[in-house]
């Protein structure tokens, strides 16, 4: 009998859309087409999930993957006012995401930061961001450039990754090149993260959660952007697969995985 597929979690993002701001949730195409493509999973969402609902919901999933949005993670979260109103937040995915990312990991589900949800797991964790990168004195400005998507995701600068690390691994060295398109950044890195990529400037652009159960990574640039033409990025996501599948295996067969 065929098995049936791996389920990897999105969250929505909430937004307002149209002359009369109706509400919408929504999923970046190309993160449901990263998951598919090169995770070998199935993209589910929980469009009304609340926290109160994780128990009974992570129960049905093999993985969560946190996607960018063009949100930011309301600073309250950080002990911080907003610094630019201008700015667009989404309190509802932080009430959901931010108790998410401790739930995977008391759980041991594999769990994939991208953005958005690189900053949120760090968050959830206890640490810090900075609310405007380019404002913070020798760091470099990180938001996108271009006028199309191919300018925008094309590699913007290099990273520095952690000498035997899986993401040097993935990397197949020590440095390699990717995209930039964010306003903000780590600030202070949770208690229990590694940092695993440095930019040129030292901020952190990937990490990892030190004695994890199983997958919890997280980039701070779009590995799901074309992710089969890239090979460190499609390598991310294909072992983000692996642990998926191996949850799955545990989760059909009814077994427990122990810290």
């Amino acid at each position: 009998m065929t098995p049936p597929p791996c389920l990897v979690w999105l969250p929505a993002d909430h937004r307002q859309l149209g002359p009369h701001a109706t509400p919408y949730l929504l999923l970046g195409d190309k993160y449901a087409r990263a998951v598919r493509d090169c995770a070998a999973a199935q993209p589910v969402m929980f469009p009304l999930a609340a926290a109160d609902d994780l128990p009974g919901l992570l129960g049905l999933v093999d993985g969560v993957l946190l996607t960018g949005s063009p949100s930011n993670v309301h600073p309250s979260h950080f002990g911080q006012e907003v610094a630019n109103p201008a700015l667009p937040l989404d309190p509802a995915r932080d009430a959901l995401t931010l108790a998410l990312v401790r739930a995977c990991v008391e759980q041991g589900v594999p769990l994939l930061g991208i953005c958005r949800g690189f900053q949120e797991i760090n968050v959830a964790l206890g640490g810090s961001l900075h609310q405007t990168v380019h404002g913070v004195p020798g760091l470099m400005d990180h938001r996108e450039r271009g006028d199309t998507p191919e300018q925008e995701y094309a590699p913007s600068h290099e990273v520095r990754l952690a000498p035997g690390s899986a993401m040097e691994a993935w990397a197949g060295g020590p440095v390699a090149r990717v995209n930039s398109l964010h306003g903000q950044g780590v600030d202070r890195l949770a208690p229990g993260l590694r940092a695993t990529a440095h930019a040129p400037d030292g901020l952190v652009e990937a990490f990892e959660l030190e004695g994890a159960r199983r997958f919890a990574c997280a980039v701070q640039w779009h590995p799901e952007w074309r992710c089969a033409e890239h090979p460190f990025y499609a390598a991310i996501l294909s072992a983000f697969g692996a642990a998926v599948r191996q949850r799955q295996a545990e989760r059909l067969s009814g077994s427990r995985t122990t810290p």
